[in-house]
């Protein structure tokens, strides 16, 4: 019997369930945060917390079991080599779930999930600031085409 158990389904069949999943922990493994919905980001949690305490002892089986689970991609290296090595003293509590409010589409509340360590490093947003002289030159040159067209036009 099923008293009692609560699993969120996503509303998914279990196969596309699973592919979710798995592909939210390669993105958070690879990214160290990611934006997504609130549900989704507490069920991630879950799981990238047992794969990082797997990658703490680093096996041969553990390793297996972890390529097993997460397929795709250097995720498992990632995990093994990166992730589990930072978070060797620490025992337990690897992810924070930053709530951020509610999506404007559809008032999903979102969410960021990322690794408590975690920094983010602002990208630095190259402005091109316009050229006047090359605007001013394609201007005068668009200008003699029209006058050329203008003067066509009459002749015609």
């Amino acid at each position: 019997m099923r008293h009692k158990v609560i699993k969120n389904s996503f509303s998914r069949r279990p196969g596309p369930r699973k592919a979710l999943v798995r592909g939210l922990v390669d993105s958070l493994v690879e990214n160290g945060r990611i934006k997504t919905t609130l549900i989704k980001a507490k069920v991630l949690r879950s799981k990238v917390e047992k794969a990082v305490t797997r990658g703490k002892d680093d096996t041969v089986h553990s390793r297996r079991v972890l390529a097993a689970m997460y397929p795709h991609g250097n995720t498992v290296d990632i995990i093994f080599k990166e992730i589990a090595p930072r978070f060797k003293d620490r025992p337990g509590g690897y992810t924070r779930i930053v709530k951020l409010g509610e999506r404007a589409g559809d008032k999903a509340p979102m969410a960021y999930i990322e690794f408590v360590d975690f920094t983010a490093v602002e990208k630095k947003v190259v402005v091109n600031k316009p050229n006047v002289a090359e605007a001013q030159r394609l201007r005068k040159s668009k200008r003699k085409m029209q006058e050329k067209s203008r003067i066509l036009n009459r002749q015609a």
